[in-house]
């Protein structure tokens, strides 16, 4: 695979095998991997019910090559892999549970790399108070690695995407664009943000910004309903900006366009006296970027994403896809 991940025995999985695998995973993941029946040690782990709010769950994915790449260390794998989750909780306004985790790995894969995968997903199993209860080892063709998260969660009163309303101000929280560059992995979750947000009644809709804006946007929209954008208000970041300089393309592409970014995509009531709304998520929140980007309006000619100023159609669209040619 590659020289951070790949190894000789003894140093390879294939010196442990599935069931010495799963013992080094216990240790390894030490207080966030509760004993049987409420973690590893069943052929399902027994979990409290929720008794207030909804039931929530998500499952997400970090994939060598896709994901990260030898440039990310094993700490920050294992915990991009946590985060990548967290990241859906919040956009819910939820509060994350226990999880189960599968691994899909080749033999020649170093147990020291997957020592450090553990940590990292232990470090931030126990910053968000995540149980780690059971999961699946399988095995992949020399040189793979794949690690599937599947994390429940609960939410009082969880956003959906469809609840925008004609007139809702369209809001993003921190920098967009350049990822690559850094912030796929240091990125951190906002969880206590979309609680915050969850609880208010002029907040609508919400959603996290995964694939970029010109992809997830169009998935906040009702039908009928476009985003007009104030392409001047796009919080751009440094990296938007470094990564326009190599590759010839806008700032404002990349910020729509480049995907994982992590951050927070939402709508307000457009009967919420804003600089109140303003206001007081800065004095909750005051050292996370807010900015308002735009407006919902009824679809009309344009097409569903336009300059707010001209009301023609912005030439960036699709953000990332998967499985694309």
């Amino acid at each position: 695979m590659t020289h951070l991940i790949a190894a000789q025995v003894p140093d390879a999985l294939s010196s442990l095998g599935e069931s010495g695998l799963i013992e080094k995973i216990r240790s390894w993941l030490g207080p966030v991997s509760p004993p049987s029946p409420a973690g590893i040690g069943d052929d399902c782990a027994l979990l409290p019910t929720v008794l207030n709010g909804r039931q929530i769950i998500t499952t997400d994915t970090v994939s060598f090559g896709q994901h990260f790449d030898e440039t990310a260390t094993a700490h920050d794998a294992g915990a991009k892999l946590i985060k990548r989750n967290l990241s859906d909780i919040a956009a819910m306004g939820g509060t994350p549970g226990p999880a189960v985790l599968a691994l899909l790995c080749g033999p020649n894969l170093s147990i020291s790399w997957m020592e450090g995968f553990f940590a990292g997903v232990r470090t931030q199993c126990m910053l968000h108070k995540i149980d780690l209860v059971g999961g699946d080892v399988s095995s992949l063709p020399a040189g793979q690695f794949s690690a599937v998260l599947t994390l429940t969660g609960s939410a009082t009163s969880p956003k959906l995407r469809h609840q925008t309303q004609i007139g809702d101000q369209i809001y993003v929280t921190g920098t967009l664009g350049g990822s690559i560059l850094g912030k796929h992995i240091t990125f951190e979750p906002r969880i206590s943000e979309g609680q915050w947000l969850a609880a208010r009644p002029d907040c609508h809709a919400m959603m996290d910004l995964t694939d970029g804006l010109g992809k997830d946007l169009p998935a906040l929209l009702s039908r009928g309903q476009s985003a007009a954008i104030q392409v001047d208000q796009l919080p751009l970041s440094a990296a938007a900006e470094q990564c326009a300089r190599a590759s010839g393309l806008t700032p404002e592409e990349h910020a729509f366009c480049d995907g994982e970014d992590y951050e927070l995509l939402f709508t307000v009531n457009r009967l919420a006296k804003t600089s109140c709304f303003e206001a007081e998520w800065h004095a909750s929140f005051p050292t996370l970027k807010l900015s308002c980007i735009g407006s919902i309006r009824e679809m009309h000619l344009g097409g569903i994403l336009t300059d707010a100023q001209t009301n023609l159609a912005l030439p960036w669209s699709g953000g990332f896809e998967h499985l694309k040619a």
